[in-house]
């Protein structure tokens, strides 16, 4: 090719109050170890689930996707509405027909166990597929139609398997799509997303409560029940890259390519993992944010924190952490050469915005996305 890949890296500092959004097998706030220190961490695919979460509340329906075993439910539904005439069990039958001609295995839902004096629950007539599929709706949409055409007949195997190589829609081309049984219909991700780690140590707190029994009588004030909630506080650096030409690759269009870094940036940015939301209210925005387009390859900065940063009296440690980052951009970039194409600064407060006076072009949120989205499509040869 005639120029290197290009990458949109994605910096985020965000702090978080009491919290515990994202959990492990025993409900404790998922931590880890980097630098001789326990941090607070927050998985990427708590983000990843979150930011597609937040593409629901503006993308169209056709950019976005479902990941789901109950596929064929969707294409049941799907089949219903196109043609009302047809019955359930038709479409049924129809929907697993078309799957299947696309190599998707499939078997029959397992029913619930009825608990003691339950009856027990109907039969669940959809049957899942053998793994979560991530499919996008025009994937969908196409599916259903080779469904209907083929009623008469076997489905065409090669149209059923081209529908689910086409079309990706911006969420499946973005977080792509592994199927065991069958890499042609396998989907390259064209963003990672690192593990949100805390720029500091962090130590784990405790809240212990009880829920009060409205119609206890005065003489039981014992509560209703009790428990413990392990939480932390911290100031987290985020991390997310995009791959500009797997991401062409896999959407084909070079305006929808743009609209997709827009959609993506914007939203990994404003969202939040729900975990414990209603317990604590920790809905938080960043501190900064820095977007950058590099050539040859990605640049994670969590090194900038290999040292924890510590609380020095006078400046929050979002501040003394934006200042690390700064410094730690400034280093790689002139050790390594890996000066940025552009490099774009939200600053969410002032003293931040003043540690990373230097970084980039400071702007708001909705010049920020406009910018990398022209960016991005200017960079594949698209129209400005």
């Amino acid at each position: 090719r005639d120029r290197m890949s290009t990458f949109i890296d994605i910096h985020v500092l965000q702090t978080v109050p009491s919290s515990n959004m994202n959990r492990d097998d025993t409900g404790r706030p998922k931590t880890g170890f980097f630098g001789g220190f326990t941090r607070a961490r927050v998985s990427s695919q708590a983000w990843k689930r979150a930011t597609r979460k937040d593409f629901k509340t503006y993308l169209p329906e056709l950019d976005q996707a479902v990941r789901t075993r109950r596929i064929i439910e969707d294409l049941a539904s799907r089949l219903t509405t196109l043609d009302p005439a047809i019955t359930q069990e038709e479409a049924i039958a129809l929907a697993k027909g078309v799957m299947e001609a696309a190599g998707i295995k499939f078997k029959a839902a397992r029913a619930k166990k009825p608990a003691k004096g339950e009856e027990a629950a109907p039969v669940d007539p959809f049957d899942l597929s053998e793994y979560l599929l991530f499919v996008s709706n025009q994937q969908l949409d196409r599916l259903a139609d080779l469904a209907l055409a083929g009623r008469d007949g076997a489905v065409d195997k090669s149209a059923a398997k081209a529908a689910l190589q086409a079309n990706n829609g911006i969420e499946v081309a973005l977080f792509g799509r592994m199927v065991a049984d069958d890499a042609a219909i396998n989907v390259d991700a064209a963003v990672q997303v690192a593990h949100a780690l805390s720029t500091h140590a962090v130590e784990p707190e405790f809240d212990y409560y009880t829920a009060v029994d409205d119609k206890n009588a005065e003489s039981d004030p014992s509560a209703g029940m009790i428990g413990v909630i392990e939480f932390n506080s911290s100031t987290l650096y985020r991390y997310a890259t995009i791959d500009l030409d797997q991401l062409q690759k896999n959407l084909g269009d070079v305006a929808v390519t743009g609209r997709a870094v827009e959609a993506f940036v914007k939203s990994f940015v404003l969202s939040m993992p729900s975990g414990k939301q209603n317990t604590f209210a920790n809905g938080t925005v960043p501190e900064a944010v820095i977007v950058q387009a590099r050539a040859r390859r990605p640049l994670n900065l969590m090194g900038a924190f290999e040292k924890p940063i510590v609380a020095d009296g006078k400046n929050a440690i979002s501040t003394l952490s934006a200042q690390a980052l700064a410094r730690r951009m400034r280093s790689v970039d002139g050790a390594y050469g890996f000066e940025p194409e552009v490099s774009y600064v939200l600053a969410g407060n002032t003293a931040v915005g003043e540690a990373l006076a230097n970084v980039g072009e400071h702007v708001e949120l909705a010049s920020l996305v406009s910018k990398v989205r022209e960016h991005a499509i200017s960079t594949l040869g698209g129209p400005a």
